[in-house]
């Protein structure tokens, strides 16, 4: 069973992305280590005692549609309340409108602990968290005061639908249409797919934040607008009412994540209501939909890679205890009677070692990019424009190597498990499912490369990622200057992987600035991984630095020495391999 890593959480937060620092410094308020250490605690014991036994439940059960209604697997609906009664929904919210308006770095360290317990359960309220932001930044007064408190309490959830059919990242296919009303309102008309939680019985309505194109409007992403189309439509006091013209007409069955209803939704045929046409109000500029929505999406990029570091940790936490119990074989130096735990096998410690070192790393990314977030919206003028630009940086490693980490360190799970992984009855094989959509949704990983590669790393004309890269080379130059015998090599090792991450970063600055786009493109996977090796190797270093455990200096040596050697090959992939990649576009449909 998982337990919330409370205090590894903690560590990170304080000692590797800097939150003891900015608490220290009152650069957030009056919030206090001891309230941290408080709401850690206690979101960990929700995640562990409540949260974690239904993740099963919701596995097996599904989440089957009749009649256009959705049935959430048993037992849901009890925790969800206990959840938002606990204020959980409303962490991060803001204060006008109920919430607790804490840190981003608090927020994404309480979502990993309910989507380490249960991813699927965690995917609604992650989106209700965007749809809030969303909506608070860009919504108009009116619907800010109808609609934000309920979502904020949880007691309402919220939803994103942009994908359709013919339009999946590519949103200038998108085909959804809204007709203006003589009232100030629209009527929305298509279909979406992909919807996550967009039916369920969790709560009495339904809060679509949605993608549409008026008449009048230009081709492509400048002709988007954003709508928040209710399932109830609300009487004069506020309360859900009569149904508007939306409704679910199919759910995928999927891979993973099965307690999370994936719907498709139909908007405007006129199955509910007196006319056809799903009533929806404007949100924010008509035509500017995307900017609007892009608010809500890097939002749910950061906590989707923090999906990624709680499925790991949950992984690795269920291949720890069965290696420990598990006896195979008989381990070197083992003189004792009958087999040895496999635990006590190098090959199952390196297994073990990489799972809980690439999840550490991955993390340490999340929290770091959060800490850039909160930074970002207490400072002013320049220093607020560098901690943004830091933020927007680090979110596309954040969600896309931290996904792959679970993805990997799932996998690795499964193997550690050895036949037992395979079947369902050790849930070693759930992880791995789950782990899956991660990589693919909000934008899949590869875009996210794209927008390393192509956005992030020109800001402030390369500045922003030059700056980056000295701050990482001079946690490696202090790893060195400690003279800890335990580091072994890392400190060479560190400054190894820096010299990769400066020479492909300077290789790609050249490319996109010369215009040579498509080995640019050609070469961002490789470079994000990269990219995220190197900075998770720097931030376990850190971690070490701070603390007197040799168990952290040894994880922090064995990352150096052991899978930071993967960086001079993936340089080589981004310098030299995008040639042969597009000489051999050719062999893809070859015989």
């Amino acid at each position: 069973m998982y337990r919330a890593p409370v205090s590894e959480i903690a560590f990170s937060l304080k000692h590797v992305a800097g939150l003891k620092e900015a608490l220290d410094g009152e650069r957030l308020g009056d919030l206090s280590e001891d309230l941290v250490d408080a709401i850690l605690e206690e979101a960990g014991r929700f995640a562990t005692d409540q949260l974690a036994p239904t993740a099963e439940i919701g596995d097996k059960h599904g989440t089957p549609l009749k009649d256009g209604v959705v049935t959430m697997p048993p037992g849901w609906k009890d925790v969800y309340h206990r959840w938002i009664e606990g204020g959980w929904n409303a962490l991060s919210g803001p204060e006008a409108y109920g919430g607790q308006q804490l840190p981003t770095m608090l927020s994404v360290a309480a979502s990993e602990m309910w989507a380490a317990a249960n991813m699927a359960f965690g995917l609604g309220p992650l989106l209700t968290v965007g749809a809030v932001e969303a909506l608070d930044k860009h919504g108009s007064q009116e619907l800010k005061d109808r609609y934000l408190a309920k979502l904020v309490s949880g007691e309402w959830m919220g939803t994103m639908n942009l994908t359709e059919p013919q339009a999946g990242s590519d949103l200038n296919a998108l085909k959804a249409r809204a007709e203006r009303r003589d009232d100030g309102s629209y009527r929305i008309y298509g279909q979406k797919i992909y919807i996550t939680f967009g039916e369920h019985d969790l709560t009495d309505n339904i809060i679509h934040l949605v993608l549409a194109r008026l008449p009048d409007a230009p081709a492509g992403t400048r002709g988007i607008s954003l709508f928040l189309v209710p399932k109830f439509l609300l009487d004069e006091n506020g309360a859900p009412c009569v149904r508007n013209d939306v409704f679910c007409n199919g759910i995928e069955h999927k891979l993973g994540i099965h307690g999370s209803p994936t719907c498709t939704m139909i908007y405007g045929d006129g199955k509910h209501g007196d006319e056809a046409g799903a009533i929806g109000w404007l949100i924010g500029e008509e035509n500017r939909g995307l900017a609007c929505m892009f608010t809500m999406m890097n939002n749910a990029r950061l906590n989707v890679g923090v999906q990624g570091v709680a499925v790991a940790d949950a992984a690795y936490q269920k291949a720890l205890a069965y290696a420990m119990d598990r006896r195979q074989g008989k381990a070197p130096g083992d003189t004792g009677e009958g087999m040895s735990p496999i635990i006590e096998h190098p090959d199952v410690q390196r297994d073990l070692l990489t799972m809980k070192a690439l999840t550490q790393a991955a993390r340490a990314i999340c929290h770091a990019c959060a800490h850039a977030i909160d930074h970002a919206h207490a400072a002013d003028g320049d220093d607020a424009r560098h901690w943004q630009e830091r933020a927007n940086l680090l979110t596309p490693v954040a969600k896309a190597f931290s996904t792959d980490v679970g993805c990997q360190v799932a996998s690795i799970g499964v193997q550690v498990h050895g036949g037992m992984g395979f079947v369902e009855e050790t849930g070693a094989a759930r992880y791995m499912r789950d782990a899956r959509i991660a990589p693919i949704y909000e934008g899949t990983n590869g875009i996210q490369a794209i927008d390393l590669v192509m956005r992030k790393l020109p800001l402030s004309g390369g500045q922003q990622v030059a700056g980056y890269i000295a701050e990482l080379r001079d946690i490696a130059n202090a790893v060195t200057a400690s003279n800890r015998e335990g580091f072994g090599t890392t400190g060479e090792r560190l400054s190894r992987a820096i010299d990769d991450l400066e020479a492909a970063t300077t290789w790609l600055g050249q490319a996109v600035q010369a215009g040579r786009q498509q080995e640019a493109l050609a070469s961002a996977q490789p470079y994000l991984r990269l990219f995220g090796l190197a900075a998770g190797g720097v931030y376990l270093a850190k971690g070490a630095l701070a603390s007197d455990e040799d168990a952290r200096v040894a994880l922090c040596r064995f990352a150096a020495e052991n899978l930071l050697n993967e960086t001079a090959a993936l340089k080589i992939s981004v310098i030299e391999g995008a040639g042969s990649l597009i000489a051999a576009r050719g062999a893809l449909t070859a015989a």
